[in-house]
């Protein structure tokens, strides 16, 4: 051994030399966990206090009934017909997440079709005579004029008011001019919505032949 004592070995620490335990560091990284998980949070939930207008429910569901009976079993979005059925992401807020909203885009709600509320399980949607179902508003028809294409002068089209299904139509015309490059006017036929006709079925959103988003868009209905 060295006499004088000038060699000494330090006890191995395992291999975790310049890892010790760090609590600030930890908590750091845990406080950074949860201010990513709040944010994502918060992105979410204000939507139940502030609702999507788009948020629309099959016919005859009740918001506050339907989530507390829905148990997001999908059944009615597989029998949807049109397919317009689709699980809510984050359109119902944190608590909405996973059931049944309509997408007219994708397809409307079929008139002559009463599935969803025959198959589900727990009477989330209830089941409606189809008489009544006719009737049932799920909301409101409304047209962007910007974008609409009689509206904003760009050529003709009653694609909504031929598409919609009621017998006596939500969707009638009316006339207005536009002024073309050459400065001609001409008269065009454009879309109104009657509301208190209107069921919201979505039908007219769907075939409405706007690129990207519909010039007419079914809204929840603030009065109801």
């Amino acid at each position: 051994s060295c006499p004088a004592h000038a060699v000494s070995f330090a006890r191995d620490g395992g291999g975790d030399r310049g890892r010790d335990y760090d609590p600030s560091r930890r908590h750091l990284v845990s406080m950074l966990g949860v201010a990513v998980g709040g944010w994502a949070l918060l992105r979410i939930v204000p939507r139940a206090h502030h609702p999507d207008p788009h948020r629309l429910r099959p016919p005859g569901a009740e918001e506050r009934a339907l989530l507390s009976s829905c148990i997001r079993c999908g059944a009615c979005i597989r029998v949807c017909p049109t397919h317009g059925l689709q699980p809510s992401l984050v359109e119902a807020g944190l608590e909405g997440v996973w059931t049944p909203i309509l997408v007219p885009r994708l397809g409307p709600c079929d008139y002559s079709c009463i599935a969803c509320g025959e198959v589900c399980p727990t009477g989330a949607i209830p089941l409606l005579a189809l008489d009544r179902k006719q009737q049932t508003p799920i909301g409101k028809a409304y047209i962007d004029p910007r974008i609409c294409i009689p509206w904003s002068g760009r050529g003709e089209c009653i694609v909504c008011e031929e598409m919609c299904p009621l017998p006596e139509k939500a969707i009638v015309l009316e006339e207005t001019t536009s002024q073309d490059e050459a400065g001609e006017v001409r008269i065009l036929q454009a879309p109104v919505v009657l509301h208190d006709r209107c069921i919201g079925c979505g039908l007219c959103e769907n075939k409405c032949p706007v690129n990207g988003e519909a010039a007419i868009r079914v809204m929840v209905d603030p009065m109801s």
